[in-house]
């Protein structure tokens, strides 16, 4: 995507980030939280023996019924209202026919647009008991993300957000995923910044990452969604050209909220409506 194509010259901006508006905060508030309400309705359908494809269909039901779309039918040929990703898949992972067993995990990701407002979220849901293992990654991502959105404040920088995701799953003795990252979002489904979910890490050859030090200005309205590994934090995208897996096969997990700055802090617009915010939810 071009940033410079979503923004309007008399916008308020920070180099490629938009800085919106006292009034916009509504409409995200809106959006966000039917998002919240579609994963929430979930919880009670997701077991064994139910398909992916019939947990999609009653998000896409449920987006139709409040009056909102679904951002990602027809996104660059996408054909569903969720992703979800099952036990190794990392994100993107397409819903189908297949019954869910019991220990399953996965990652349920839902958005909707309201009045051109963009609500984006996902969450962890168990199929039945899953093992030990499981549940602690499970726990630690959901960690990780509740500990980079408490770095969120201005003056804060977008490599304090990766630093404390970071620091917190690789003292786990788990991997944080580096070929995705969290997007600025709101009219527009994804735009600058790219917030990615570490500080920094040297590749294969010696290379040195690191994240972006943009400090962060009230008005930024972004995603924060850190892909955690069990094993290594490589990634291989499946020949459909959507579904990315581990590439040794370990378990991954993933949550995600949408946030704004603010003039003191963070608002969440994801928050769940019935404090539904980690598995298990009964």
């Amino acid at each position: 995507m071009n940033m410079s194509e979503t923004l309007s010259e008399d916008e308020p901006r920070v180099g490629a980030i938009r800085i919106h508006k006292a009034e916009d905060f509504e409409g995200m508030r809106k959006a966000g939280r039917l998002a919240a309400e579609c994963l929430d309705m979930l919880t009670e359908h997701v077991e064994p023996g139910v398909t992916t494809e019939h947990l999609d269909n009653l998000v896409r039901e449920m987006v139709l019924d409040n009056g909102a779309l679904s951002a990602t039918i027809g996104y660059r040929g996408y054909r569903h209202a969720t992703c979800i990703s099952l036990n190794h898949v990392i994100c993107h992972g397409i819903p189908g026919p297949k019954p869910l067993k019991n220990g399953d995990i996965m990652n349920i990701d839902v958005t909707v647009i309201i009045d051109g407002w963009h609500g984006d979220t996902s969450r962890m849901y168990f199929a039945g008991e899953p093992k030990v293992k499981a549940r602690r990654l499970v726990g630690t991502t959901y960690q990780a993300l509740m500990a980079g959105i408490e770095t969120v404040k201005p003056g804060s920088t977008l490599r304090d957000i990766g630093r404390a995701i970071q620091t917190l799953a690789e003292g786990e003795g788990f991997s944080v995923v580096r070929d995705f990252c969290g997007h600025g979002l709101g009219r527009v489904f994804h735009e600058a910044p790219n917030v990615v979910h570490y500080a920094e890490y040297k590749d294969r050859w010696g290379g040195v990452h690191r994240a972006a030090d943009t400090e962060l200005k009230p008005g930024m309205f972004f995603t924060i969604e850190p892909m955690i590994n069990d094993g290594k934090p490589d990634v291989k995208l499946l020949k459909d050209g959507w579904t990315a897996v581990s590439r040794d096969k370990s378990l991954s997990a993933q949550f995600e909220h949408s946030i704004a700055v603010t003039d003191d802090g963070y608002e969440i617009f994801t928050l769940s409506p019935k404090d539904m915010h980690q598995p298990p939810y009964n």
